[in-house]
C-alpha cells in the first residue's frame, strides 16, 4: 500500500513568539464556560500527525508518550519530534495547559498521546496511519484525532476505524480543505467522508462556513477553523486556518464531554452514546447541512436552554398566583 495521505492542506497565516491568551476559537466554542466542572483530566487524545514539539512549555506537561511510525529519524519508533509545525498546532488547540501564559486548550488537563504517522513533509502512508491507528487501541485511547486525509478510499484504513470504534474510541476527523462553498458540489477526503467518523468542517469568527471546507452529507459538526492561533515549533505559536484547526477543537470538545457526561450518569456512556451528547451540544447556523452537519458545537447550550426554561416555568407560575 504505498498510497499517501498528507496533512489536511492548510495555510500558515502568521508565526507568533509571544502568546498570552485564551484562543478565540477556544471560547467560540464555550470551553472556558464548563472549566470549573471539568477539564478533561484522565481523558486521552491520541493525536496522529506529524509528530509534536514535546519540549515547548504549554505542551510538556500534557503529553504522557508516543510512537514513531514515519520513515523521520531513521524510522526510530521512540522519535515523535515535529518538523513540520501541523502537529504541534493540533495538539495545542486539543489540550495546551492553562498556566497565565501563552496559549490554552480546549481541555487543558487532558493526556495527549503523539502519534507521528506523517513525516517532515506532512506525508504518511496509509500502512503508518493503520499501524498508529492499532496503536492508539492498545494505549486505550479516549480519543482519536486526525487531521489528516487523502483522495483514495483505502478498504484497510476503513477497517481500522471501525476496529477502534468497535473499543468504544471516538474517531475525530477534519473534512479536507477542498471545498467550493457550493452546496451543490461535494468534495471528499479520506477518512473525513467515512460515515463512523466525526467529520468536522470549518467556520470563521462570523460562524459562517469557510470558503475552503469541504461540502457532504458526512459532515457531522463544524468548528473555528480560521486563523487559529495554537502552539508551533520551537516553542512559538502560529495563526493557521484550515478544517486541519477545525477538528482539533472538537477533540477537546469531547475529552470535555466524557467527563462531564460519564460522571452524570455514573458509567461510562459508548461511542454512540457520547457522539449523541456531543450532537446534543450543537446550534444550528441556519446553512445547508453539507456544509455545517449538525451546527458548531457550544458546550453550553444544554445549561442554557435549562435556564431558559427555569425562567419560563418562574414566570408562568408568577402569572397564575
Amino acid at each position: 500500500m504505498e498510497n499517501f495521505a498528507h496533512v489536511i492542506p492548510y495555510d500558515v497565516i502568521a508565526e507568533i513568539a509571544q502568546a498570552n491568551e485564551v484562543p478565540a476559537g477556544v471560547d467560540l466554542i464555550q470551553a472556558p464556560k464548563i472549566w470549573h466542572e471539568t477539564k478533561g483530566k484522565g481523558i486521552t487524545v491520541a493525536v496522529l500527525d506529524t509528530g509534536c514539539d514535546h519540549d515547548h512549555p504549554d505542551l510538556q506537561q500534557r503529553i504522557i508518550g508516543g510512537r514513531n511510525f514515519t520513515d523521520d529519524d531513521d524510522s526510530d519508533p521512540t522519535t515523535f519530534l515535529d518538523y513540520n509545525g501541523h502537529g504541534t498546532h493540533v495538539a495545542g488547540t486539543i489540550a495546551a495547559q492553562q498556566d497565565n501564559k501563552g496559549v490554552v486548550g480546549v481541555a487543558p488537563e487532558a493526556n495527549l498521546l503523539i502519534v507521528k504517522v506523517l513525516n517532515r513533509n506532512g506525508a504518511g502512508k496509509y500502512e503508518w496511519i493503520i499501524s498508529g491507528i492499532h496503536y492508539a487501541i492498545e494505549q486505550k485511547a479516549d480519543i482519536i484525532s486526525m487531521s489528516l486525509g487523502g483522495p483514495i478510499d483505502a478498504p484497510e484504513l476503513h477497517e481500522a476505524i471501525k476496529k477502534a470504534i468497535a473499543h468504544n474510541i471516538l474517531v475525530v476527523c477534519a473534512a479536507g480543505n477542498e471545498g467550493d462553498k457550493d452546496e451543490s458540489t461535494d468534495e471528499f477526503a479520506y477518512p473525513g467522508y467515512y460515515n463512523e467518523v466525526i467529520s468536522v468542517g470549518s467556520i470563521n469568527d462570523k460562524r459562517h462556513p469557510s470558503r475552503f471546507s469541504n461540502s457532504h452529507n458526512e459532515i457531522d459538526v463544524v468548528a473555528p477553523g480560521e486563523e487559529i492561533l495554537s502552539t508551533y515549533l520551537n516553542g512559538k505559536y502560529a495563526k493557521l486556518s484550515g478544517t486541519s484547526m477545525a477538528a482539533p477543537h472538537v477533540s477537546g470538545a469531547l475529552a470535555l464531554i466524557i467527563n462531564l457526561v460519564n460522571y452524570r450518569f455514573q458509567r461510562p456512556l459508548s461511542e454512540p452514546e457520547l457522539y449523541a451528547q456531543l450532537i446534543k451540544r450543537t446550534v444550528p447556523l441556519g446553512f445547508s447541512p453539507k456544509l455545517e452537519g449538525n451546527g458548531v458545537v457550544y458546550l453550553t447550550v444544554l445549561d442554557q436552554l435549562v435556564n431558559v426554561f427555569e425562567r419560563e416555568v418562574k414566570s408562568f407560575v408568577l402569572s397564575v398566583q
